[in-house]
């Protein structure tokens, strides 16, 4: 197809999309954005959305905010790249210095170091890496139902078949599954718990388990929190048998749900931490937050990478980390959450009652999990892709979650104003009553 210099129209887009680019990338929607500020974005042909899905969870501060923008251009007139083993900088200090204060401040004074790498897969695959290096340990656990990202490693942790590991086997091994709690499905914290030690008795000895990874509240799993009991409970295990506890916070950080790190809403101290996605406003950044002595065992040159804490994405953070702090958006994650529940829930009372059959949120990690007949062993994908479908058609952009699909869930930009986030809502409620009447 010859390429010309005319305004593009999305139809047009999606047909040069298909022959320039795989089928397997996801695109279903539709839309290719032209420009976007704060918690809007309008396509090429000049529609407007409202974005309640930010990126999938990157842009809790919005589409290029203004104080982001500025440290942008301001660290693009000094040094865009020097690899921080070449020459170091200080942007990528000073931030991880703020992310150690930050993620040892609930502890029990352990100090906290951090490397930083580029994506989410990035920072799950190397902090298992330097899991089993720390402890001479093959093993790792994750849990059904979590994400962990798609790099060979990451794939392996992650607890769902369909899309993500059908057949790019051989994954790497000494990888095993445990259930994650979820009391609407009846899955309880004893129930968990008890399977671990399951897996300790018949799979492989706890003395060989390097490190278990948890997403405190799963993402794609269909944004389900473990109860503080569970993961207080994990550590505990983790602590009796030299295993490390590593919590990923790539979808979950940066105030999402209504805390800096969804990890603070149960107590538990990690020995590492990952995050991605909202930690620089839209540019690749990923951390792992590792405490000192751990990351410190570590030789010299087990470590590294050329793009890792690029100085322009690391000036974004700093940014980012500021306006959470400024603008108060750990507060605003609350109210935020708070305002889309109570719609939810009126709506599950009326014409929801037999589809929604779980309404849940940590913060403004909100979802709705749909069903048929109320009953939670039947999971509503198709229910949950017409809303959604319908929504977008009206200008509100959603996704789905889930180990089904059947999970309506937002990423709302912790920036939104309330006439913007009823205005959203009002998009969602027409969507819903249009699909459930048919």
């Amino acid at each position: 197809m010859t390429v010309t210099n005319e305004f593009p129209t999305n139809e047009l887009m999606v047909a040069r999309r298909m022959e320039a680019c795989p089928k397997g990338l996801p695109s279903k929607s539709g839309i290719y954005a032209a420009h976007a500020q704060g918690a809007e974005l309008w396509d090429i042909e000049d529609k407007r959305y409202i974005d309640f899905i930010a990126g999938i969870g990157v842009l809790n501060v919005g589409h290029r905010h203004p104080k982001v923008q500025a440290a942008i251009k301001d660290q693009l007139d000094k040094v865009v790249h020097t690899c921080f083993g070449v020459a170091q900088y200080e942007p990528y200090v000073a931030l991880a210095e703020k992310l150690n204060a930050l993620v040892g401040h609930t502890g029990n004074g352990a100090a906290y170091k951090t490397m930083f790498m580029n994506t989410g897969s990035e920072a799950t695959e190397h902090v298992c890496k330097f899991a089993r290096r720390v402890t001479g340990r093959p093993g790792l656990i994750s849990f059904e139902g979590s994400f962990h990202g798609r790099t060979l490693l990451a794939t392996a942790l992650t607890g769902k078949a369909q899309p993500y590991k059908t057949g790019f086997d051989p994954l790497p091994g000494y990888v095993f599954h445990a259930p994650y709690p979820d009391e609407y499905k009846g899955i309880s914290t004893e129930y968990a718990l008890s399977r671990i030690q399951e897996i300790f008795s018949n799979t492989i000895r706890p003395e060989d388990v390097a490190g278990v990874i948890i997403e405190p509240v799963q993402g794609e799993g269909g944004f389900v929190q473990a109860p503080k009991e569970f993961l207080q409970g994990l550590r505990k295990i983790c602590t009796e048998h030299g295993i490390m506890f590593i919590a990923d916070e790539v979808q979950t950080g940066f105030a999402r749900t209504g805390k800096m790190f969804a990890i603070e809403h149960s107590g538990v101290e990690p020995d590492f931490l990952v995050c991605a996605k909202s930690i620089a406003g839209g540019l690749p950044l990923s951390a792992i937050i590792g405490k000192a002595e751990l990351f410190d065992s570590i030789p010299d040159g087990g470590m590294g990478s050329t793009y890792g804490g690029n100085p322009v994405a690391c000036a974004a953070a700093l940014a980012v980390l500021d306006l959470i702090e400024e603008d108060g958006l750990i507060a605003r994650a609350e109210q935020i959450g708070a305002r889309l529940e109570a719609r939810w829930k009126n709506l599950q009372a009326g014409i929801g009652k037999d589809v929604f059959g779980d309404v849940r949120r940590v913060g403004a990690m909100a979802g709705i999990e749909m069903v048929v007949d109320g009953d939670p062993a039947k999971p509503n994908a198709e229910i949950a892709g017409a809303i959604q479908k319908v929504a977008r058609d009206k200008g509100l952009i959603m996704l789905t979650a889930g180990k089904k699909a059947h999970v309506i869930r937002t990423h709302v930009p912790l920036v939104i104003s309330d006439e913007l986030l009823d205005e959203g809502l009002d998009i969602f409620e027409e969507a819903t009553r249009e699909v459930l009447a048919k």
